[in-house]
């Protein structure tokens, strides 16, 4: 008898093409480019302190990029790499965008898979937005005005932070957030355990249930923006509208954005960008003005 896979999926190479960003990149090696080059250029331009430890490992650092003025809203990034690549320092390009709205940034790095657990690193990314939310002040941040950003595997990371029980487990007030960004997120994870990605990330059914933000809804007073890029595969846009369904239903205030012509990198570009509508909703959410009417 054939294994039944997630979501419908009849074969790994199925499940493999639609969640490898790769499939659908125009010119991933230009992406990287852009990142490298474009985190330089913030680096060179911006203040900042960087490998600033939230925790007792190595791993657990943040790189802030403080704003100009003291009492600024902050834009807590969580990078992607499906958990297991990349680091903090390949995006700090999207500090730009904030700086120039008059915002600190703060990007979060955290321990990879294998050699941890996906478990673990949620654990590490909840450390670091607590941190954040205790220490963020005597870095020039508002900690009432924080937002949290997420690319990929980060708009997972932050969803797992809206589930989060802030008060009952760190002694912070519920729902801290004045919003959050997530683009191309995955909040069911469940296919990826028959991907090309679980040798790396190793998840069980356990896991699959304890860290898909899908699974996780609970009513939460931080307003949420979904995006997703319009060249990517159809999962992404499925994956932001099912968890978008599930968050209204649960009577939560969310948005949908298409991101046209983008692909699953492209997607981000827009955190370089003061003018872009990631950074629109970004700038909204920290003023807390409410969403446009639908």
């Amino acid at each position: 008898m054939a294994l039944a896979l997630p979501h419908g999926y009849a074969r790994q190479q199925d499940i493999d093409e639609a969640y490898d960003p790769l499939v659908r990149a125009a010119d991933a090696a230009a992406a990287n480019r852009h990142f490298a080059e474009r985190s330089a250029e913030a680096r060179r331009l911006l203040p900042h302190r960087l490998g600033v430890p939230y925790g007792p490992t190595l791993a657990e650092t943040l790189d802030i990029f403080p704003a100009a003025q003291p009492g600024a809203p902050v834009f807590l990034f969580l990078h992607g790499g499906y958990w297991r690549a990349r680091a903090a320092r390949d995006f700090h390009g999207v500090a730009l965008g904030p700086y120039a709205l008059g915002c600190t940034t703060v990007l979060v790095d955290h321990a990879l898979c294998p050699s941890v657990t996906l478990d673990e690193v949620v654990r590490q990314v909840r450390a670091a937005a607590a941190w954040t939310l205790r220490h963020i002040a005597g870095h020039g941040g508002d900690p009432r005005r924080i937002v949290i950003g997420g690319h990929s595997a980060g708009g997972q990371l932050g969803a797992m932070l809206l589930a989060t029980r802030w008060r009952e487990d760190y002694g912070l007030p519920d729902d801290p957030f004045a919003g959050a960004v997530l683009v191309s997120g995955v909040y069911d994870i469940a296919p990826l355990r028959y991907s090309y990605l679980q040798p790396a990330i190793q998840l069980d059914e356990g896991c699959v249930q304890r860290c898909s933000p899908l699974r996780q809804v609970r009513p939460c007073a931080t307003p949420l923006l979904l995006a997703w890029g319009g060249a990517e595969q159809d999962a992404f846009a499925r994956q932001s509208q099912g968890f978008h369904d599930a968050w209204r239903k649960a009577g939560n205030r969310g948005e949908l954005l298409a991101l046209p012509g983008a692909d699953h990198f492209q997607a981000i570009e827009g955190f370089e960008q003061p003018g872009s509508a990631l950074c629109a909703a970004l700038q909204r959410m920290a003023a807390g003005v409410p969403p446009p009417s639908p």
